[in-house]
């Protein structure tokens, strides 16, 4: 298949070697008249009579030679420590005494899968998917959270006087639910996991979702004792939802939500040094807004949640 920026078709290429070969056209002519260089004119001609039509297809730019490229024996190397180990370019190059990039290159030549991509446990690829509509299936899930202590933690003060500032501040359970199809997401900062408090905040959840146009059909969430309530599962079955839960020790199963966790530790809980917990619980709701209305998930490509449920302010309904 020829590039983006050929002037020339295969179909083009014979007609113009024809000119030359068969009708007896000079090499100028024939360039003017196809609109290309005299260079590429001889070349197709010559192609034209030691090969006839079949020489006109596009031949592979490799060079047949490729005296610096690593030998073999080295790309085995590489390859047999990261699947034994599974670790990256930096470390694979200081153990084996390899330029990163060079590491890089061989792991891209022979399509071997990012680390981000591995189930770190096994070495196998998790295989991602996405539901095709909103609703299909919600994850939910509890982040605990360290309280900051009046005056600033270990963040604003410094590692030893953030340590003794630090007694008695407790913890916040961020309760969180997002929706599968477009990232959705609604979040409270709540005081414990308990059976109640999980409830009650599915409750509100699920009346989000619906103000939101989303009928929710499945729920997944991890093995914690509160989704393994009778309250939880009471609340559920009369929304007539169905609930499903993760394999023991794979969160993977509910990445969606566990990578919602590590977005709001990295954009808001941690993204400046805060004076109080409650400085930092008043900038919460902005940034919940920005996230689904303004934010862009790489799973998105770059597009906000609110682009992927129309009725998101409710004007519809």
């Amino acid at each position: 298949m020829a590039h983006r920026n050929a002037p020339l078709s295969e179909t083009g290429r014979l007609r113009l070697a024809r000119c030359v070969v068969e009708d007896g056209w000079s090499l100028r002519r024939a360039a003017e008249r196809f609109q290309v260089s005299p260079t590429t004119a001889q070349r197709w001609a010559g192609r034209y009579r030691q090969a006839g039509e079949a020489g006109m297809a596009d031949r592979s730019s490799r060079p047949h030679h490729s005296p610096r490229r690593t030998p073999t024996r080295i790309e085995r190397r590489i390859i047999k420590v990261r699947i034994l180990r599974r670790w990256g370019p930096a470390r694979i190059a200081y153990l084996l005494g390899l330029n990163p990039a060079t590491v890089h290159r061989v792991l891209t030549r022979y399509r071997l899968a990012r680390l981000t991509h591995l189930d770190r446990a096994t070495g196998r690829v998790i295989r991602r998917y996405e539901r095709s509509a909103p609703g299909e299936l919600g994850h939910v899930d509890i982040k605990k959270l360290g309280n900051i202590p009046d005056g600033g933690g270990h963040r604003k003060l410094g590692r030893p006087a953030g340590r003794k500032n630090r007694s008695g501040v407790g913890y916040s359970y961020l309760h969180n639910a997002v929706d599968d199809h477009s990232r959705l997401a609604y979040s409270e900062i709540l005081t414990d996991e308990k059976k109640e408090t999980a409830t009650g905040f599915w409750t509100r959840a699920q009346a989000f979702f619906t103000q939101a146009g989303i009928t929710v059909e499945r729920v997944l969430t991890d093995n914690g004792s509160c989704y393994r309530s009778r309250d939880w599962r009471d609340a559920l079955a009369a929304a007539g939802i169905t609930h499903k839960r993760t394999r023991p020790y794979r969160p993977q199963t509910n990445g969606k939500v566990e990578r919602f966790n590590r977005t709001l530790l990295d954009e808001w809980a941690y993204a400046k040094p805060y004076r109080t917990e409650q400085e930092r619980r008043d900038a919460y709701p902005s940034w919940l807004h920005t996230y689904n209305h303004h934010g862009g998930p790489t799973a998105l490509k770059g597009q906000p949640p609110a682009s992927r449920v129309p009725n998101l302010t409710g004007q519809y309904i």
